[in-house]
């Protein structure tokens, strides 16, 4: 272990005006020097963070440069000025480029960029071979799924998310970047207490067949093919490929957010509760996407089942009653004995419900109140769901139902789909879904389906 001590300065701007020889070699391989910004990215991040809490903070540092891959621990003091850096266990290890498949005797060598990401799959070094394209301005500190745009294998999964899943090197992961159709391949890497820090791969250039384009509508990548949106196996895909990655990050994050494993300071919490609200809501929008797919395929049917509007309704305030609950909502719900008999598929009306039920919940006031109410008329049967909330203008009203519509609003609150895919379904049921509202007199959605006698 090397105990030398190498230090640095950094100033208010960001910039390094003061660095040993190793370290400043390292900023001038990147491609700066004293008095310029920082060129490290993993080194820039940790230097934001300890001045953003205003506190020392000790990490890994690694880094990578043309010659040698860097692994080191690094203490960040902050202070008014700026901050200063120790950095210890300083290991440069040779620079090994991972295995790529053989190229046969006489074929091009492809077109490649080399790059390593951290364990969060940021980017930390990306360079050109001499016969490739340039690699893209501004990655330093861009994901690996920003700067290149995954695609799924045939099996509609991704072998890097499998790689970071079991820490294991992958390959075979179809990206597209800087316009062009590419293959990642990568190796984990390892510090030297046997951690995992990230990857070091390869990214060759696909060649394209002749006559490859874009067709609009579809994931397409010109070397592997294309999935139109009307694919049956999109939807399919989607969840395979999503669900399961996403429903990991919620559970570890409400974990961690829970304490579950122990104590953690406030804001960390905080935060750990934020990224499983996001994940929820990256869920949600799985699950839209997945609806988006079916009830767009040609031929598309709900089923015929013999339902109680008034039952779903209470079933929809059962699910969602607790979260009204938290903003001090009442939901005034049918009674027991508040029938409306129809026709329409069960789950999917109870869908469509919950979808109404949660919209109201969620731009509703605290401390307001929604109704909902079961009727007939005609050979109709309804549900209504109105809240207290601000209303929706004439304008609005005729854009509400439209795909990705979400009136103007920037918040997470939900995907923009949830109310197109909700008439498309009562329809689909022989049923509708209308509005009825004004500014400053809340909404009231009512969902029609065919009536049915007795029940």
């Amino acid at each position: 272990m090397n105990e030398r001590v190498i230090r640095g300065r950094i100033d208010r701007s960001g910039a390094l005006v003061s660095a040993d020889a190793p370290l400043l070699r390292l900023q001038q391989r990147a491609g700066a020097g004293l008095d310029k910004p920082l060129a490290l990215p993993h080194l820039a991040r940790l230097v934001t963070l300890a001045q953003r809490l205003h506190r020392d903070i000790s990490r890994p540092l690694y880094a990578a440069d043309d010659h040698s891959d860097i692994h080191a621990l690094v203490r960040i003091t902050p202070d008014a000025d700026g901050a200063s850096l120790e950095i210890t266990d300083w290991r440069a290890r040779p620079l090994v480029q991972p295995q790529t498949p053989a190229i046969a005797e006489g074929a091009v060598v492809p077109q490649s960029w080399a790059w390593e990401c951290d364990q969060q799959l940021r980017i930390v070094a990306l360079r050109a071979a001499p016969d490739a394209p340039p690699v893209p301005e501004g990655w330093e500190g861009r994901s690996l799924s920003e700067l290149f745009e995954l695609q799924p294998d045939d099996d509609g999964r991704f072998p890097v998310l499998r790689g970071l899943a079991r820490q294991a090197r992958f390959d075979g992961q179809r990206v597209r970047a800087a316009k062009m159709a590419m293959e990642l391949a990568g190796e984990a890497l390892f510090d030297a207490t046997g951690r995992f820090t990230g990857f070091r791969g390869s990214a060759v250039v696909a060649e394209v067949p002749s006559g490859g384009e874009q067709k609009t509508g579809a994931l397409v990548d010109p070397a592997f093919g294309s999935l139109p949106l009307s694919d049956p196996q999109f939807g399919r895909r989607i969840d395979g490929a999503l669900r399961g990655p996403l429903s990991r990050i919620i559970a570890t994050a409400e974990t961690i957010s829970g304490q579950f494993d122990g104590p953690i300071r406030a804001d960390y919490a905080r935060y750990a509760g934020d990224i499983a609200h996001a994940g929820r809501h990256l869920l949600g929008l799985v699950d839209d996407l997945a609806d988006l797919q079916n009830i767009e395929r040609p031929g598309f049917k709900a089923a015929r089942d013999e339902i109680d509007l008034g039952d779903l309704a209470r079933r929809a305030v059962g699910l969602l009653g607790m979260k009204a609950e938290e903003k001090g909502i009442r939901i005034d719900a049918p009674r027991t004995d508040d029938r409306a008999p129809a026709f329409g598929e069960f789950r999917r009306v109870l869908q469509v419900l919950l979808n109404l039920l949660g919209n109201a919940i969620r731009y509703s006031p605290e401390n307001s109140q929604i109704w909902i109410r079961v009727d007939r008329e005609d050979d109709r049967a309804t549900v209504t769901v109105a809240d207290q909330g601000q209303g929706i203008d004439a304008e609005q009203q005729a854009v509400v139902f439209e795909k990705f519509e979400r009136l103007g609003r920037t918040d997470s609150g939900g995907s923009g789909l949830g109310l197109y895919i909700a008439r498309r379904l009562a329809r689909a049921m022989d049923g509708d879904l209308t509005v009825d509202s004004a500014p400053g007199q809340g909404a009231r959605f009512t969902l029609s389906l065919p009536a049915r006698d007795g029940g």
